[in-house]
């Protein structure tokens, strides 16, 4: 497999507190009837929280490659698929903390008038977050909760009690206020809906995917996936929210971020292709293991129960 710029990263010090290693990565085989633009949103950026040492993307076959940064901060790979069968594969190493994200105390939200002008895009209704049809729903059952951490915890709340998680039931036209009106979906319409409520109180708030490995919880079963959630401007920071599953987690790698699943999407393609493969990693290893050479092997996963282990 050809590979396309392998960057592989080394610091002479990692910060301390990034005592887990993960793998994470993902494999695609597309069949494309044609050549066929492709723009890619798979490669790790270098994150409070997130310390990436190893990394490579590779295309099959490969063709002129263009990489650049969106509007968003995010690193995207522009790929031209040709006809017949095409792999991309991305594949890391992550350090992250073993402690349970969005600790210590969040400040207050900011008044719109002194939000940062590149904060104002995300309190408006876009693509799939159609807030302007929320704000009836959600001034009936919002207001009362005191502006910031408490509201969005309280959006979160009702969104993880009321809304079922249906897998393989997501769809590409279905927005925010779809789902509050049929009652189910999957991850990225948890993260549509509860966002949505949350920008009908001029709250900025961003549609984020990554890998969630299961690091001190139960591995439910479920194939691996990437997995989608948001994050709330508050106190003058980014703070993260997961209307799925409602708790803190440990290990949540970001990947990308944007005003919806439209900038967050892991593969855009212009042109007639066919899904052949599709396969996402992530999970704990132990240092020993910490090698790209290595074959992605669950029987190097130690995450997936209550249990967190950190290896000394």
């Amino acid at each position: 497999m050809s590979a396309f710029a392998p960057s592989f990263t080394f610091a002479e010090e990692v910060p301390r507190q990034l005592d887990l290693i993960l793998r994470c990565g993902c494999e695609f085989i597309y069949e494309s009837h044609g050549d066929a633009p492709i723009f890619l949103t798979l490669k790790l950026r270098q994150r409070p929280g997130q310390f990436v040492f190893a990394e490579q993307l590779t295309f099959h076959p490969l063709h002129a490659v263009r990489e650049y940064e969106d509007s968003h901060g995010n690193i995207i790979h522009c790929h031209q698929l040709r006809a017949g069968v095409n792999h991309v594969r991305y594949d890391s190493l992550v350090r992250v903390s073993s402690e349970p994200e969005r600790t210590g105390p969040i400040g207050p939200p900011l008044r719109v008038e002194e939000l940062p002008v590149e904060l104002l895009r995300y309190t408006l209704p876009s693509r799939y977050c159609d807030s302007d049809r929320l704000y009836a729903f959600a001034n009936e059952h919002f207001t009362s909760f005191p502006s910031g951490v408490e509201q969005v915890q309280a959006i979160c709340d009702w969104v993880h009690r009321n809304i079922e998680y249906r897998q393989f039931s997501g769809s590409p036209v279905t927005t925010a206020n779809d789902i509050l009106q049929q009652g189910f979906g999957v991850c990225r319409d948890f993260a549509h809906l509860a966002l949505a409520l949350c920008r009908c109180f001029n709250l900025p708030t961003r549609y984020v995917t990554g890998y969630l490995p299961e690091i001190g919880v139960t591995d439910p079963g479920a194939p691996n996936d990437f997995h989608a959630y948001f994050e709330v401007w508050l106190g003058g920071q980014w703070h993260v929210f997961d209307a799925r599953f409602n708790q803190r987690r440990i290990g949540r790698v970001h990947i990308a971020q944007g005003t919806d699943a439209v900038d967050g999407a892991f593969a855009t393609v212009f042109g007639a292709v066919q899904w052949r493969r599709f396969e996402v990693w992530g999970y704990q290893i132990r240092p020993h293991h910490a090698s790209l050479e290595r074959p992605v092997n669950l029987a190097d996963r130690i995450c997936g129960t209550p249990q967190i282990i950190i290896p000394a």
